[in-house]
């Protein structure tokens, strides 16, 4: 037998209506009914049939996450799913839109995307955050979004973050802790608004321990392997190299890795290896990655329960609205102290 709303309205003892409320998420239902609500949800195995939703409502229950390429990384792969996950709790649908804006055109195939799909929000992650020229797009069409990991437009929406400076200072102080003094950084992507981040809290880190930071012990990078390979090639090649290398994400640790395989140097005995996101790739390498964990998935999953909040789109820069989460330093067999002198 299908279960309708009906069934719940009547095991619960309310309306319809009331029913419906609380599927949608909408303020003013006393926190018992909610609660009684959801119960009969669960025992009848209740879900919505989002089509019959989106006639009767203005919404059209669909969400899209915005990703510059999902197939990118572990990262991009967490994110996705930790909002579908989260979605899927509260009976919403997800739709992923992988979005280039370095092409000719982006601006009306986005628009004709969006308008196609009738989203009710979208989700930005990184560097898609930080582009002032489509967050103007969005509030010119009006579209509630979330960004992840913001730069300096976090003020005008709501955002889901980390502390990306402390976990740096964390990273480089762990570093610094085991012995290391010379100490290299591969950088991101410089229009990702974590780079910046992470490049001061290296570089706080190492200036407050009292340690000098040559020009070129820092290089760039682009979050990918390839990064990765390059960077540790430049770093490795030359006469004096580092003891230890902080790469800024986990892809590039292991393209770190490669580049001291090539060389025959030892991981970690003679050099330490650092990353950044704790991704499958990190536990999975070898030697394992030492790295910050970042709780991608729940950061997605915070930017999907703040898109469907019926007051968000009335008051998308309250403050209530731009949460941090923890992150977390995890030790692991890349990272030891420095061969002796």
């Amino acid at each position: 037998m299908t279960i309708t709303i009906k069934h719940v309205a009547e095991r619960a003892g309310v309306s319809t209506k009331t029913v419906s409320r609380v599927m949608n998420g909408e303020a003013h239902v006393r926190t018992a009914v909610r609660e009684a609500v959801m119960r009969v949800v669960e025992e009848l195995g209740y879900r919505p049939n989002a089509f019959a939703r989106s006639l009767s409502s203005a919404r059209s229950y669909l969400l899209g996450l915005f990703l510059d390429d999902p197939a990118w990384s572990g990262y991009a792969a967490g994110m996705q799913r930790g909002a579908l996950i989260r979605c899927r709790e509260r009976h919403y649908h997800l739709v992923v839109e992988p979005l280039d804006t370095g092409t000719d055109g982006w601006e009306p195939d986005l628009m004709a995307s969006i308008a196609s799909l009738r989203l009710d929000g979208a989700i930005l992650a990184p560097p898609l955050c930080a582009m002032p020229p489509l967050l103007d797009m969005l509030d010119g069409i009006g579209l509630p979004y979330v960004l992840i990991s913001p730069g300096k437009d976090h003020q005008r929406s709501g955002s889901v973050d980390i502390d990306e400076e402390g976990a740096a200072f964390a990273m480089t102080r762990h570093l610094i802790d085991l012995g290391h003094r010379d100490i290299g950084l591969i950088e991101g992507i410089p229009s990702h608004a974590a780079t910046p981040k992470r490049r001061a809290g290296f570089l706080s880190a190492m200036h407050g321990a009292g340690l000098p930071v040559d020009r070129d012990r820092i290089v760039p990078g682009d979050f990918t392997f390839r990064g990765g390979l390059d960077g540790g090639e430049a770093l490795l090649g030359r006469a004096t190299r580092p003891t230890a290398i902080f790469a800024s994400n986990d892809d590039m640790a292991l393209g770190v890795s490669a580049a001291a395989a090539r060389r025959g140097i030892a991981v970690p005995g003679q050099l330490s290896i650092a990353g950044f996101d704790d991704g499958p790739t990190a536990r999975v390498a070898w030697p394992p990655i030492t790295t910050i964990r970042q709780p991608v998935g729940e950061m997605a999953a915070a930017a999907v329960d703040i898109l469907i909040d019926p007051s968000y789109r009335d008051a998308p820069t309250d403050p209530r609205f731009r949460r941090e989460l923890p992150y977390e330093l995890i030790v692991r067999g890349s990272t030891a102290a420095p061969p002796p002198l």
